[in-house]
């Protein structure tokens, strides 16, 4: 029986300034970033170093890092990306963030929905002695990032909704 299956594939999502939104989103929804950088006032457990944790080896590892740089930009705090499933990778860039002078580190999931097992999200947290966010999860400019990809992979061109700024399309 043959169960091949005809399909299309579309690029990954990231990295993309729309990740670095949603992860953003993500760390101020738990406290651990200012949620307007526009917005002068500072948040008492903000973080000023945030590990972004992802999965797939070291080519997820490296296209985080790029992700981490538009995070970095919007959060004026150094990012780093680490690899959730390798041993000891999130302890090492969390020693890495303190040795540059970050006190005060969270962990950013640079991950979509439950391909990760909550409890490596708890116990990397732990190890590397910070605070996490949630994941990407159903954060709309995922969605919206998918159906572009997937649109692109089918040669369909992206309608643009009225009033919506063609950068945001």
């Amino acid at each position: 029986m043959d169960s091949r299956v005809a399909a299309d594939l579309t690029d990954v999502l990231g990295p993309h300034p729309l990740l670095a939104e949603a992860l953003h989103v993500r760390l101020s929804e738990a406290g651990l970033a200012r949620a307007d950088r526009a917005r002068l006032f500072t948040v008492a457990t903000a973080a000023d170093g945030i590990i972004l944790a992802s999965v797939g080896g070291e080519e997820a590892v490296q296209a985080a890092g790029i992700t981490g740089m538009l995070l970095a930009a919007r959060l004026a705090v150094p990012v780093m990306a680490a690899a959730l499933d390798q041993e000891g990778s999130i302890a090492s860039v969390a020693e890495q963030l303190r040795g540059s002078g970050s006190q005060h580190l969270a962990l950013a999931p640079y991950l979509i929905g439950p391909e990760i097992d909550s409890t490596l999200l708890e116990e990397a947290a732990r190890e590397a002695g910070c605070a996490s966010a949630e994941a990407l999860g159903p954060y709309p400019a995922i969605g919206k990032l998918a159906l572009a990809k997937y649109t692109t992979a089918l040669g369909i061109a992206p309608q643009q909704a009225q009033g919506t700024p063609a950068h945001l399309s």
